[in-house]
């Protein structure tokens, strides 16, 4: 009974740290692409990182931008989609993660995991909508 109630609290505790880090799901995905291509050029670790920090940073910035100067809530829309993308696929992977082992059925497996992705994208498209509030110039 122990085991499965440290299984239930870890998997809560997994899901929360995911949902609240579901909105770096972006920056992470471009500089590890950055430190993955930077490296394959025979570029030193170091130096793969400069660069992944660096486009991470970028992509943080350059959205903060858009959202803080753009009124037009179609003209923010993709932007905000950009962002809440990857942390749809990343909240997808954790449902899957955490129920794989207990649903056997395959289509209900997909359906909980995509209603798990859904609402981490949509949770992370808020997210930074009200990130972005702070940035808009007054």
């Amino acid at each position: 009974m122990t085991l499965i109630l440290l299984a239930v609290s870890l998997s809560i505790a997994l899901c929360v740290i995911a949902f609240n880090f579901a909105i770096y799901a972006l920056p992470f995905m471009v500089g590890l692409a950055a430190f993955r291509y930077v490296y394959a050029t025979d570029a030193s670790i170091a130096m793969s990182l400069v660069a992944a920090l660096g486009a991470a940073g970028l992509s943080v910035v350059v959205a903060a931008a858009v959202l803080a100067f753009v009124r037009a809530p179609l003209l923010r829309l993709p932007v905000l989609v950009l962002f809440a993308a990857p942390a749809a696929l990343a909240g997808y992977a954790v449902v899957h993660g955490v129920a794989h082992n207990v649903i056997e059925s395959t289509v209900a497996l997909n359906l909980l995991c995509g209603t798990g992705g859904l609402f981490v994208g949509i949770a992370a498209l808020m997210n930074i909508n009200a990130h972005a509030a702070a940035f808009t110039p007054r």
